[in-house]
């Protein structure tokens, strides 16, 4: 293999490639065989914590920046393009497996959300996590799952490693035999 294309990025590409699949294909299954999208209460109760409830998230994170016109819709396409683009670069320069699995995931989840926004002008989510009344996470779907975890990865190995390496600097301390 080139330089560029060693396994452990070969991982987290088919990583990313198939985490925009199987959002993509969850995504078709709630609105073609579910029918979601036309249900008049758009849900369909699954666990006693977890329902499968359709929205169009027209915004980003926490439904910030809404795409409330058609050129604020591309701008969001072309923003969320960038930073995955940001993402391939970096994921292509490193070389630790673990941090590659991270933006292999942050990658493959803004690839399906930015195919939603291309094609629907909005992002399809479905997944609704809930503790009686209490719903500690917005509507999302796998994309952002993936997205988040991925973060998650990033932050962790960043700060474990970070320590790691702040330990490994400090001159371990040797016991020199006493002469006699």
């Amino acid at each position: 293999m080139s330089e560029w294309f060693t396994r452990n990025r070969v991982i987290g590409l088919a990583l990313a490639a198939f985490i925009a699949v199987i959002d993509q294909v969850v995504k078709w299954y709630v609105i073609g065989p579910l029918a979601l999208r036309s249900q008049p209460n758009k849900k369909i109760d699954l666990l006693p914590f977890f329902d499968l409830t359709y929205t169009e998230n027209r915004g980003i994170s926490l439904g910030m920046l809404q795409a409330t016109s058609m050129e604020m819709r591309w701008l969001l396409v072309g923003l969320t393009a960038l930073i995955a683009l940001v993402v391939l670069v970096w994921m292509m320069r490193e070389k630790l497996l673990g941090d590659i699995i991270g933006l292999g995931l942050i990658l493959g989840g803004a690839i399906g959300n930015i195919r939603d926004r291309w094609d629907l002008g909005y992002v399809i989510d479905y997944a609704d996590f809930h503790i009686g009344t209490f719903r500690p996470f917005l509507v999302f779907n796998i994309a952002d799952a993936a997205i988040t975890i991925g973060v998650v990865i990033i932050l962790a190995r960043s700060l474990l490693l970070r320590e790691k390496d702040e330990t490994d600097t400090e001159e371990p301390s040797v016991e020199r035999p006493v002469e006699s």
